[in-house]
């Protein structure tokens, strides 16, 4: 059973909550981002709604749960709020956080979570889970730096507001583990993208499926690519929505290729494959037909090697071609690719055809 208490944690303190916490979290709870990744959240949230809030906290404590304010260490305002939930059947806890829009950039969600994990372990706690949705890379990013392992994808587990069920990405940590911060093997790039001038490469989101749907409609990508199938948007949808959290995994690395000047969505391009026993990724690439012709993928190519050896540990980036693909062989070889072999009837082709398959290598200098 925990006990209410006043925990320090650095640039946050945590505290029971107050009456006067009500103004600021019926501010809060007012923010697109809260209202879409906490579907409990009533809209609009009214002043009913949030003394329901901390009556209902009050008796999470009497049902072996804990909430906690997460608050100013100066001057004790409210920020958001860090929860554990009563113990399961197997006597783990799932924690819970929220932070107000003024109040993020600056560690405190990743310092209570920390806060309020140690304080389970402190109090018998063997096991503490977070569940975060897929699109909730802010949120993966907390449950990292707090010290929590990824520990996959629980499908289908959550109900959205839109009526739809999202999948929810699972982190834990126990009592045993070391609890310092999870690094992802992929950092996000720096400021959020990568450009030239000329192109700017940036992650891919649901956002741009339509456009990602269109360019793997194209017959050209469609020939050289593996599946030879046409997809389905809603599969690109699901797919576009899955890249940021794969991202974090360190499984892959997905960017849209978009014209520097414009904005537009010119094309697309992954690190895929990833080893990090070996150190080593392949690339892929593809653009609309609009954008070809004009460097686009060169360019792109260099940018995401260029941060590849700069930020990452991999010290390989290989690439594989059809044999009558020159387009994409030359963008390769300006790029400082090598081929190095021909793998005879390695990928599947049409009508249950086998297709070789020319790969290429590029080093860390």
């Amino acid at each position: 059973m925990f006990t209410p208490e006043v925990i320090p944690a650095g640039p946050a303190l945590l505290r029971p909550l107050a009456d006067g916490d009500a103004d600021a979290i019926v501010r809060a709870c007012s923010d697109p981002l809260i209202t879409r990744y906490i579907p409990s959240v009533p809209v609009p949230y009214t002043r009913e709604d949030v003394a329901a809030f901390i009556k209902s906290a009050a008796e999470q404590w009497r049902q072996g749960g804990a909430t906690f304010a997460v608050a100013d260490p100066a001057s004790g305002e409210w920020q958001g709020t860090v929860g554990l939930k009563p113990p399961d059947a197997h006597g783990g806890h799932a924690i819970g956080y929220m932070l107000a829009p003024w109040a993020r950039g600056r560690g405190l969600a990743t310092a209570a979570a920390r806060a309020v994990t140690e304080y389970a372990f402190r109090n018998g706690a063997q096991r503490v889970e977070l569940l975060a949705d897929v699109e909730n890379i802010a949120s993966q990013r907390v449950a990292g730096a707090a010290g929590f392992r990824r520990e996959g994808i629980r499908r289908g587990l959550e109900r959205r507001r839109d009526g739809e069920y999202h999948d929810m990405v699972a982190f834990a940590r126990l009592a045993a583990d070391p609890g310092e911060p999870i690094r992802p093997y992929l950092p996000f790039p720096p400021g959020g993208e990568l450009t030239d001038g000329v192109v700017r490469l940036v992650p891919i989101t649901a956002d741009d499926a339509p456009d990602f749907h269109a360019m793997m409609c194209d017959p050209l990508v469609l020939k050289y690519h593996v599946t030879h199938e046409t997809p389905s948007l809603a599969e690109i949808t699901v797919r576009c929505r899955m890249t940021g959290t794969w991202w974090l995994a360190g499984e892959r690395a997905e960017l849209a290729i978009r014209d520097a000047a414009t904005g537009a969505f010119a094309g697309h391009i992954q690190l895929m494959s990833v080893s990090p026993l070996l150190g080593q990724a392949m690339i892929g690439y593809a653009l609309l037909p609009a954008h070809r012709g004009r460097g686009f993928t060169t360019r792109a190519v260099d940018l995401l090697v260029s941060w590849a050896f700069e930020h990452t540990a991999l010290s390989r980036l290989v690439a594989g071609t059809a044999p009558g693909n020159h387009a994409s062989q030359a963008v390769l070889r300006r790029a400082g690719f090598t081929s190095e072999a021909l793998i005879r009837g390695l990928l599947p082709g049409p009508d249950g055809t086998r297709m070789d398959d020319l790969q290429w290598a590029r080093l860390r200098p």
